[in-house]
């Protein structure tokens, strides 16, 4: 029995042991199934390196799932993941100079997470990649997502997210129209479990968007307005003409903005 004993010990730890070593060198490329999973394929990472605790990819966005895949945002994201999650405590950064103002901390446990306040800036050039109608309307100009800090809690359908984003648009013009740019804009969203409220308006420019809704469950359902401002109305015709129906609201043409997925 004691034999016995000493085997099965030795076993056991030869198999921890195993695991161990396993575990410490998952490669990072495990990690892109699970990501391609969650988007149908759309967003990837590219030249995953490392390990799943200490690794480096780019994002990238193939826009059917089957296409080659092109990088969505500048540079390389760097992250690091503590073995503690393995025990039920988070701790991970994710770094990339080229969009983010500042490494991301991601702290907590297995059921609830915190996310540090920053920023990322996004190309609108690189929008294109996400596939119809973005690569129709070819979108450029600069694109600066901010958040504060931001609470995620798992539920057994799902995870809950608490906390604000802005996401201004700046000098934004379209391949569609000869108007560049045509505007600065701002939305505002506020996340409160599966749920976010929206908001849009023009800071500045030729073409005037306003609107709200909300996102739920990956749905987004928008009703607001598009109109050219005073003396642009010929150059936005074509362009105007493609986002909606036109309307009279108070003696103006306006084109009414629904969206509903």
């Amino acid at each position: 029995m004691r034999t016995l004993a000493i085997w099965a010990a030795w076993s056991g730890a030869a198999v921890l042991s195993a695991l161990i070593t396993v575990l410490a060198f998952l490669p990072a490329a495990w990690l892109v199934p699970l990501l391609e999973s969650k988007t149908a394929g759309r967003i990837t990472l590219g030249d995953a390196q490392g390990s799943i605790w200490q690794g480096s990819a780019f994002i990238g966005a193939a826009p059917s799932g089957k296409d080659a895949v092109m990088a969505l945002l500048p540079g390389r994201f760097a992250w690091r993941i503590s073995p503690l999650v393995l025990v039920g405590r988070v701790a991970a950064t994710l770094e990339n100079p080229s969009v983010l103002s500042q490494p991301v901390s991601i702290s907590g446990s297995w059921s609830a997470w915190s996310i540090t306040p920053a920023s990322l800036r996004l190309p609108a050039e690189r929008l294109a990649g996400l596939g119809a109608p973005l690569n129709t309307l070819k979108p450029s100009g600069q694109m600066l997502l901010t958040w504060q800090q931001l609470q995620l809690a798992r539920q057994a359908d799902g995870v809950d997210l608490r906390g604000g984003m802005t996401l201004d648009m700046t000098a934004m013009a379209s391949r569609l129209s000869p108007v560049n740019p045509l505007g600065s804009y701002r939305m505002r969203l506020d996340w409160q479990g599966r749920r976010a409220t929206l908001t849009l308006e023009t800071l500045s420019g030729a073409m005037l968007l306003n609107g709200s809704g909300n996102l739920q469950n990956g749905h987004l359902q928008f009703s607001g307005t598009a109109q050219a401002a005073e003396g642009q109305e010929e150059k936005l015709a074509t362009l105007l003409s493609l986002l909606g129906q036109r309307r009279q609201i108070n003696g103006k043409n306006v084109i009414g903005l629904e969206f509903k997925s």
